[in-house]
């Protein structure tokens, strides 16, 4: 009963101190005041192409503002900026960025307040014939690749039905000019965060109040092959004296995405310094239905990192960046090696990533893990504290010590 109750005890206080351990390590309390505006000061007779749309989305904070900014005028890009000014402004020259005609159209002022900027841009939809079934385009012959899709010619829908200025989200879809594309799109779900949080459905990232989040799904796509599966290329763009890196960090908690103990983190630093001052992060995971269950669940990997020498045809990019950025892509494949389900038993795969200023967020041990834990080390701990008491009352009773004499 004694051995119980001290278990019982040690496990409550590992709970209550494991848990506002794990609360302090992962709390992020800051916010951010967020709004969200479509094509900043565009007026007539200026106007987008039909479906094109730059999102400007601004998170004020206490002495600091950080911009994102979201166009599909070419190959669709997020771009962030942050400034150490709570005055700073979007500032655009319509008709020069409508035409893409010179960069130095899209500014934010002042200038002098930037401290960082970054872009993610992307580029092209690989689609391959995986026939020896290793879901690796690092190792499928060139043959066995269709002609990509430059994502800078799709064709993109109205957009009104789809903001959600309470929630910060707003919804892009587009297609190609091709039969594979006649029932298809590819979507990017916006989203921008005034705090820490989860979003409910996987693969659950963590976020805070200084990142934006990319869910892209592909659905719909009639394959040119059965054994077809797809690869996404995007690049980041950043300013000079910066260099990244992608890194993998393991987990024993998958309470939030099940099955996956990784993360993959693209973080970009000073050539100086090893700190981030930006970062992409995402679970290496697909999904293959829009509300799926562990089932629809197949993982994904990056290939290595390279260096690019053209800078990507996106509007807005090429608007921004004035001297040579530093410039690096990868793909993201899904699939796994032996996998049975490929892109035609589904028609439907999608991916999230998290883009964002400063370090990555970080996973603290969740509630249920520190339960586990404790049930796991309370028992032990509490046989260690009796059988101490036990030997220190035999040792006081050998001694005779533990009774008071008899007069």
């Amino acid at each position: 009963m004694w051995i119980f109750r001290v278990s019982l005890i040690c496990s409550l206080l590992f709970v209550v101190f494991g848990s506002a351990f794990g609360f302090l390590g992962n709390g992020d309390t800051f916010r951010r005041k967020v709004s969200l505006e479509l094509n900043p000061g565009l007026k007539p007779p200026s106007s987008l192409p039909p479906g094109a749309v730059l999102v400007h989305a601004r998170g004020l904070g206490l002495n600091d503002t950080l911009h994102f900014l979201l166009c599909n005028h070419g190959a669709p890009a997020l771009l962030l900026v942050h400034t150490n000014s709570t005055e700073s402004a979007v500032r655009l020259d319509w008709p020069v960025f409508i035409n893409r005609s010179s960069s130095g159209s899209l500014r934010v002022e002042p200038e002098s307040s930037v401290t960082y900027s970054s872009a993610l841009v992307f580029t092209r939809l690989w689609e391959y014939d995986d026939v020896n079934n290793t879901a690796d385009p690092q190792k499928t012959a060139e043959s066995s690749f269709y002609p990509p899709y430059e994502l800078q010619n799709f064709i993109w829908s109205d957009l009104n039905s789809t903001v959600n200025q309470s929630d910060h989200v707003i919804t892009l879809c587009g297609r190609e000019k091709s039969e594979s594309f006649l029932n298809g799109s590819l979507c990017l779900k916006f989203s921008v965060f005034e705090s820490a949080g989860r979003e409910q459905a996987w693969p659950s990232l963590l976020h805070n109040a200084n990142s934006s989040q990319l869910r892209v799904w592909l659905e719909g796509v009639t394959p040119q092959g059965n054994n077809s599966r797809f690869a996404l290329e995007f690049q980041s763009v950043g300013d000079s004296g910066f260099q990244g890196r992608v890194d993998v960090r393991s987990s024993i908690d998958d309470e939030y995405t099940p099955s996956i103990f990784k993360v993959s983190q693209w973080v970009s630093f000073p050539l100086n310094s090893s700190g981030a001052w930006g970062f992409s992060q995402w679970k290496p995971v697909a999904y293959r239905k829009p509300e799926p269950v562990f089932e629809d669940a197949t993982p994904c990997r990056h290939s290595p990192l390279v260096s690019v020498s053209r800078v990507p045809p996106s509007a807005l990019v090429r608007a921004y960046f004035r001297d040579d950025p530093q410039i690096h892509g990868l793909n993201i494949s899904f699939g796994i090696d032996k996998d049975p389900v490929f892109y035609s038993d589904t028609r439907y795969v999608s991916w999230t990533v998290l883009m964002g200023m400063g370090e990555p967020p970080a996973d603290a041990f969740s509630t249920l893990i520190i339960i586990i834990i404790a049930v796991g080390l309370g028992t032990p701990l509490a046989i260690i504290i009796v059988g101490g008491v036990f030997v220190w009352v035999r040792k006081r009773m050998t001694n005779g010590s533990i009774y008071e004499p008899i007069n």
